[in-house]
């Protein structure tokens, strides 16, 4: 599933947009959820509340935010393509790696191959996550590090860290750091250890020492319980108990 985003202020745009992106998906048989947002704001309060989109289609001149401080505060996988009517923030979006720069009107051809490159850039970027990791077993899998692959015990992670593009997998005496997506590395662990706790922390409650209402502490570390975990973390802890 390819999780987009289409912000702009204009009607019209944004349903070119999703009409064009719906037609290139179908014919890919690529399953989408398209978001819509009609303002900046709008965005980034649902970023902030923890959505994470694959692909934003990001005006630049927006009431409140414009595109371009937006783009500079989200993660570098999501890919940003603007859609504008002014030529001059075209080095702008080059600072923050966009891949694609539309003029408004904008040619339907042109948002073709601008949706096209953006889906062909995302499954780039998946085969690569799934090129660093090697299935095991029920008892470990390998992750690639450094030009090496490591096998990694289920038993001996004590946390997993998500730092931007990439997981940190702590282990009791080692930290073995690959390029690859909290989410994605969740979705390979045993649910029965291992909990998520905020947007960037899983921990293996196996190492749990003790916690309070705010905060888990495995060893020497200190991890803190994010407000839309809480309920969840709690409920799970007490059903393994």
């Amino acid at each position: 599933m390819i999780r987009i985003a289409v912000c702009d202020d204009e009607n019209v745009i944004v349903n070119q947009i999703e009409h064009i992106i719906s037609e290139v998906c179908k014919r890919e048989s690529i399953p989408v959820n398209i978001d819509v947002f009609y303002s900046g704001r709008e965005l980034k309060r649902q970023v902030t509340s923890g959505t994470k989109y694959d692909i934003i289609f990001l005006d630049i001149q927006m009431p409140g935010i414009t595109g371009i401080e937006f783009a500079h505060n989200i993660s570098k996988r999501t890919l940003v393509i603007f859609t504008t009517a002014y030529t001059e923030y075209a080095l702008d979006s080059y600072e923050v790696d966009a891949i694609d720069y539309l003029i408004k009107p904008v040619d339907p051809e042109r948002f073709h191959k601008a949706v096209n490159k953006a889906i062909a850039y995302h499954s780039l970027l998946l085969k690569e996550e799934k090129e660093n990791i090697e299935a095991g077993n029920t008892e470990y899998f390998f992750v690639k590090s450094e030009r090496r692959y490591f096998k990694i015990n289920y038993k001996d992670i004590l946390f997993i860290e998500g730092l931007k593009d990439y997981v940190i997998i702590q282990l009791d005496e080692q930290r073995v750091i690959t390029r690859m997506n909290l989410k994605n590395i969740f979705e390979l662990l045993p649910k029965h250890d291992f909990l998520r706790v905020n947007k960037s922390y899983i921990v293996n409650t196996k190492y749990i020492d003790s916690f309070d209402n705010n905060d888990i502490f495995i060893k020497t570390h200190e991890i803190a319980i994010g407000n839309t975990y809480r309920d969840a973390f709690f409920e799970a802890f007490m059903r393994m108990g």
